[in-house]
């Protein structure tokens, strides 16, 4: 498997990952799919969602695959009033990355990153690798240092 900008990140920081790879689905790039595919736990594999707010612009979000993200919630944490989803058209752009394949890690640009406190109760998560088809695991408490995240309560209750 080819590096990604994400892999090559955590090299660089010498922080260990391990690659779970799976099938892509061109018509099922949902997290709870490729949960399915690895018989990974759902509620440890965390999906990234950039959306931008009317204060603060771009902002990252790394929420469990099998949720959703409360927009209200999100804009409140993040000190703005409203929040909307980056368009997929604007994504690699934005990112560096396509849908499917984005990475809180090694993005473009370092932008204010949330992850929702459920990762809190786990020693390990996966996060996308920067590519369709694999999935970084790795230390929660690393990757929260590594990226600057905050946490908190992000999904639909």
């Amino acid at each position: 498997m080819t590096k990604t900008n994400a892999m090559r990140r955590l090299d660089a920081a010498k922080i260990p990952y391990e690659i779970l790879e799976y099938t892509v689905d061109e018509n099922d790039l949902s997290g709870m799919h490729i949960a399915e595919q690895l018989a990974f736990p759902p509620e440890k594999m965390f999906k990234t969602l950039v959306a931008k707010g009317d204060k603060t612009g771009p902002l990252v979000f790394c929420i469990p695959v099998a949720e959703e993200i409360d927009l209200k919630r999100a804009a409140s944490i993040t000190g703005n009033k409203k929040i909307e989803m980056i368009h997929v058209k604007d994504l690699l752009a934005l990112t560096g990355y396509i849908r499917g394949g984005v990475s809180p890690i090694g993005m473009k640009k370092a932008f204010p990153t949330y992850v929702d406190e459920s990762a809190l109760q786990f020693e390990q998560i996966t996060v996308s690798s920067g590519t369709r088809g694999a999935q970084l695991l790795l230390n929660r408490a690393a990757l929260l240092q590594f990226i600057q995240a905050q946490t908190a309560s992000l999904t639909v209750k």
